[in-house]
């Protein structure tokens, strides 16, 4: 009888024909494991990718007949996976795989829910074009986490697979799986360690759009820091509405010679109502059994 592998290794694959030379020579290692097994997602890619990746032996492939996702790829090979610690990786020849090993001794040693490869390393290429939009992202995740965080969104990381299903029905499609995963952990007294890496130039085209997917990313962190930490987000919105009335009344006496009662009161009862609210969710938060907390 075979023994199961302990540890998977997962691989989302869109369109990476470029960059799947370097993936599979930094793959070769895992092949000759007997505790590891490797699964790739051909997330329903339309350039030779698919020729490639059919072509692999020691590979477990799975096909998307369309595609659905970087975070939907993750789940099915999470879902079809054998092994019990869960790793990922990038195709694009980004992030050194062969990391890994360590990740996987550290995480066991020291009992730990999720170690995260932090693109902080000495050899570190991240396009400038990204990096106003990385600073302006960790700042938030800090705040709503109240912890320092180094990368949120590495995708080189290795997590057991019993501290993922707890947040897997919150976990979107697209790019933002390894966000969520890090907040909803950090928020809820999970063991994280990150661990610094290098972060090579990319293969190919990057799949990342910095404007829309910053955007993307800040409501993601909004809605994560409101489903767990309410008061961080409506709080200081209520303060903020609370000071702009004040700066209104005193404009509006100034310029207009009389105080704008109306819309001034309007602005402050708005205020005194997301305080309230933040209250509120805040005490149902800590009353209503919470399914996350480790």
């Amino acid at each position: 009888m075979n023994e199961k592998p302990r540890f998977t290794l997962i691989i989302p694959v869109y369109n990476e024909e470029r960059g799947l030379e370097d993936t599979l020579v930094a793959l070769k290692p895992f092949f000759n494991k007997k505790l590891f097994e490797v699964i790739m997602i051909d997330d329903g890619s339309t350039d030779k990718t698919s020729s490639i990746l059919s072509s692999l032996e020691n590979v477990r492939l799975i096909t998307h007949d369309k595609n659905r996702g970087y975070g939907a790829a993750l789940k099915t090979g999470i879902k079809k996976s054998h092994g019990e610690i869960i790793c990922i990786a990038d195709a694009d020849g980004t992030y050194p795989i062969d990391k890994i090993f360590d990740f996987v001794n550290i995480l066991v040693e020291k009992n730990l829910d999720m170690i995260v490869g932090a693109r902080i390393g000495d050899n570190v290429k991240i396009p400038i074009i990204r990096k106003p939009a990385k600073w302006f992202i960790g700042k938030l995740a800090n705040y709503v986490t109240g912890k320092k965080i180094p990368d949120i969104n590495s995708g080189l990381r290795v997590f057991k697979k019993t501290s993922f299903l707890p947040f897997e029905k919150i976990i979107p499609n697209g790019f933002s799986f390894t966000t969520t995963i890090t907040l909803g952990m950090l928020s809820n007294g999970y063991k994280v360690k990150f661990v610094p890496i290098n972060y090579f130039f990319r293969h190919g085209k990057s799949k990342i759009k910095p404007i829309r997917d910053t955007l993307n990313f800040t409501k993601l962190i909004l809605k994560i820091g409101l489903y767990f930490a309410p008061l961080k987000v409506f709080m200081p919105a209520s303060l903020l509405l609370f000071f702009v009335s004040i700066l209104w009344v005193i404009f509006s006496k100034y310029y207009f010679g009389k105080i704008a009662d109306i819309s001034a009161l309007i602005i402050i009862m708005t205020s005194f109502h997301l305080a309230a609210l933040a209250i509120l969710a805040e005490l149902i938060n800590h009353r209503l059994p919470n399914k996350y907390i480790k």
